[in-house]
């Protein structure tokens, strides 16, 4: 008899972080939690990825002072490239979470009603920092970009606690 894989029962989560153009604040969270899922071995059951409410620079890497704000705190982010939220991405992840209040209401508007209780703000996760949003660092300069940093760091370290609960539940049959 052939010897079978082990069923994991453990519950994946898939997490799309959302700004408005996918080469700030998003692909930073994405760094950040891709650094922590691995660190805290959950690479097997945690997804995430990044995506903008709009197109303006689809297939671009991030912006030059998020990858050195980013770079300088140990996550490489060179690697993802903007895209815009797809309508499979309401079906495919079960954590939409948009940096400040326009980008949520941006995904509300697009999303079909039966994703809504996806769409949330990323810094419901945040235990250090009183916002309830990620300012926009890309008009602004460095410090911004740092700002942005720890609060995504914050909020991060929070999500991943969700994530770890998550993965030591036993799957609903």
């Amino acid at each position: 008899m052939a010897k079978r894989e082990p069923i994991s029962l453990a519950m994946n989560t898939r997490v799309l972080f959302v700004c408005m153009g996918n080469i700030c604040r998003s692909p930073m969270a994405e760094g950040v939690f891709r650094q922590m899922v691995r660190q805290a071995g959950l690479e097997e059951v945690v997804q995430m990825a990044s995506a903008g409410t709009h197109a303006f620079h689809a297939g671009e890497a991030p912006d030059k002072r998020a990858q050195a704000a980013a770079s300088k705190r140990g996550y490489e982010i060179g690697d993802l490239r903007a895209r815009r939220v797809r309508e499979r991405d309401f079906e495919e992840f079960d954590m939409i979470l948009a940096m400040d209040w326009d980008n949520l209401s941006a995904i509300q508007q697009v999303a079909p009603k039966s994703a809504h209780h996806k769409l949330q703000l990323l810094m419901r996760f945040a235990s250090d920092h009183e916002s309830a949003t990620i300012p926009d660092p890309y008009y602004g300069n460095h410090q911004g970009f740092d700002q942005a940093l720890d609060y995504i760091e914050d909020a991060c370290a929070g999500l991943l606690e969700v994530a770890k609960r998550r993965a030591t539940q036993v799957a609903a049959a």
